[in-house]
């Protein structure tokens, strides 16, 4: 807390909205949109790479949050104060800390994907800002980060070997893919079964078993939907600029329509029991993976 107290002592009005915007870095709407524009128009392979991570490291972080339990520091310390605008993202427990996982692996798979040094140094300082950002705002603990910076890191590396020479050995891929469904429905499983102590927290209890459910609909939705690609679709992300623009804004937005628009309709179906939340979001990742490339070969002439 020494830490966090001595950056609660140099907050301005500028540093507190600068770290506000960094810390967005490690929402979910960057590993959405990076891991979207990477699969449709840079790679298929480097896609399934980033997201397979970025799932994995979610299931991780929600596992550890609720078996450790640790709360967040205004309440373990009532006399520490954090940045208002900060709290509403802050929801579960503390420990890992979520965005900074997400931006290690999200960043951590960008970097490890390119070839150019100077970039890699830029992500590797973002992701370091994003870290510091979680701490300054005070929503997380220098041990809330550094865990899950070092467990996005190793991640990072550990799963790229199984995915760079997917196109002559595609085993590998299918292997991790098919473990982060399994150890999404025995994460989720677990959660319903488990004797949870008295004093859990009725509401960090509730986000942990939706992130499951989203996890359990995402991983089913990637497995199949990569299967499907590479037998039957195989669509091309070569295409000239304005191409590539118009396929990412069109689709992004349909992807948003779809998570967005069928949230009430999910919900009210399954009266607010979270295996909505995993149906929506399998449907998420079957259309961006599978229904829209299949207009690819409309929008224009393949760039050469």
């Amino acid at each position: 807390m020494q830490l966090l107290y001595w950056l609660e002592n140099i907050r301005t009005p500028f540093l507190d909205t600068f770290f506000s915007l960094i810390t967005h870095l490690g929402s979910e709407t960057l590993f959405i949109v990076l891991g979207i524009v990477v699969f449709w128009c840079i790679s298929k392979n480097s896609g399934y790479y980033l997201m397979t991570v970025g799932f994995f490291g979610t299931l991780v972080n929600q596992f550890l949050k609720l078996i450790c339990r640790v709360p967040r520091p205004w309440v373990r310390d009532p006399n520490f104060t954090i940045v208002e605008s900060a709290r509403a993202d802050a929801t579960g427990y503390s420990f890992p800390s979520g965005h900074t996982q997400s931006v290690t692996t999200v960043l951590g798979c960008t970097a490890r994907m390119l070839r150019s040094w100077a970039v890699r140094i830029v992500l590797m300082v973002l992701i370091a800002l994003t870290a510091i950002s979680r701490m300054y705002l005070g929503v997380h603990t220098p041990a809330d980060v550094g865990v899950s910076l070092i467990a996005g890191t190793i991640m990072v590396f550990a799963f790229y070997p199984l995915f760079a020479h997917a196109d002559e050995k595609p085993a590998p891929m299918y292997a991790s893919m098919a473990a982060l469904l399994v150890l999404s429905i025995a994460y989720v499983i677990f959660c319903e079964v488990h004797a949870w102590p008295a004093d859990m927290d009725p509401e960090n209890m509730a986000h942990g078993i939706e992130n499951g459910y989203l996890l359990m609909g995402s991983s089913a939705a990637l497995l199949l939907s990569c299967y499907l690609e590479r037998r039957y679709i195989r669509f091309e992300v070569k295409a000239s600029l304005p191409v590539q623009i118009l396929k990412v804004v069109i689709g992004l937005a349909l992807v948003m329509v779809i998570k967005e628009g069928t949230k009430p309709v999910l919900n009210l179906i399954f009266h607010g029991h979270p295996i909505a939340r995993a149906i929506r979001y399998f449907l998420m990742v079957m259309f961006a993976a599978c229904v829209w490339p299949l207009t690819f070969k409309y929008f224009g002439k393949k760039r050469t």
